[in-house]
């Protein structure tokens, strides 16, 4: 059975877990999780990209994202790439270092921020990588120790998930150490990182009993949430495929794109394309980059060659393009 696409959109709440191939070791010492964590601050930064919660361990990670100006699947393979390469150098190996494809969920956010930050938070303690929740907080390698204020670290949002514990930080930071404490007796949480429905609903008793009462709700194992999210989630997926498809269906490909623009802005094609910058081309070009990668499904690496800019200031123009395009009412059909 063929492998189902990833579902992201900008703002989702993404569960990301990666793990080594052959469950080996991917962070091997204190010098390797170091140079993960300043691989991964950067590109959070550079894509704007939030993180509410992460624990490295040695052969897997857990990473809880909201998704900013660039898909997960750009800013994981920057991530994975970059830091597998320089893993191999370091310790003189080759070959792939972690296992297939990298898992992502994306999740309800009002049932399961909470429910996640703690579970991931709580990964070294499962781990028997402290030996007691006293310690856990002094464990350098989980964001565990940024929320509870015995390290600070720019790129993960410590405030934002305080923020949903209490008004001050230390009513909030009391309550969030005494809500991660009351998840320690529930151990693994395979409703939180396994497939489908069984996730969605408590394992094999929730689904049991909904069957039983006659109750359905849609699963999908890329997606962590009740059956209306899931339902909603999908029905905006499919919508976005069919879309793309319907489009390419009638012709619509970046020449027919950057001819209605040049249309709506009163210039010519050649002066959306030349090299020129104005605010004008650079409004023109930002349309054309927004409608080719959200309607036609154009990559950020096609339109960084087409246009001859780097795949960051495509990131820029798509965002801004998308104002532009919502500000003015602007539509693809003439």
């Amino acid at each position: 059975m063929p492998r189902k696409s990833r579902i992201d959109a900008p703002g989702a709440l993404h569960h990301v877990i990666v793990r080594g191939i052959d469950r080996q070791e991917i962070f091997s010492d204190g010098k390797d999780c170091s140079a993960f964590m300043e691989r991964f601050g950067d590109l959070l930064m550079e894509t704007r990209t939030s993180c509410y919660a992460w624990a490295l361990i040695p052969n897997h990670f857990h990473l809880l994202l909201r998704t900013g100006d660039e898909p997960l699947s750009v800013l994981m393979k920057k991530l994975l790439t970059g830091y597998a390469v320089n893993y191999n150098r370091r310790h003189n190996r080759s070959g792939h270092l972690f296992q297939n494809r990298y898992k992502s969920i994306l999740c309800q956010e009002d049932s399961y921020l909470l429910e996640l930050v703690r579970y991931i938070h709580l990964n070294p303690l499962r781990a028997k990588l402290v030996s007691e929740y006293r310690s856990l907080a002094g464990y350098p390698w989980c964001g565990h120790r940024v929320i509870m204020g015995r390290r600070k670290i720019v790129w993960q949002d410590a405030d934002y998930v305080l923020g949903l514990f209490g008004d001050t930080e230390h009513e909030a930071t009391m309550a969030y150490e005494r809500f991660v404490r009351s998840g320690i007796e529930q151990g693994k949480r395979p409703d939180l990182t396994g497939g489908g429905l069984l996730r969605s609903h408590g394992g094999w008793t929730g689904v049991k009993l909904l069957r039983e009462t006659g109750g359905y709700q849609t699963g999908d194992e890329r997606i962590l949430g009740d059956g209306a999210f899931v339902e909603e989630v999908l029905a905006k997926a499919e919508e976005g495929f069919n879309k793309k498809y319907r489009l390419r269906a009638e012709g619509y490909n970046l020449d027919t794109l950057i001819s209605r623009v040049s249309e709506i802005m009163g210039m010519s094609p050649a002066q959306i394309l030349d090299t020129q910058r104005d605010r004008k081309r650079t409004e023109a070009r930002s349309i054309v980059c927004y409608w080719a990668k959200e309607d036609l499904g154009l990559t950020q690496r096609q339109l960084a060659a087409e246009f001859n800019l780097t795949p960051s200031a495509i990131s820029h123009a798509v965002r801004r393009g998308r104002a532009i395009v919502e500000n003015n009412s602007y539509s693809m059909s003439t």
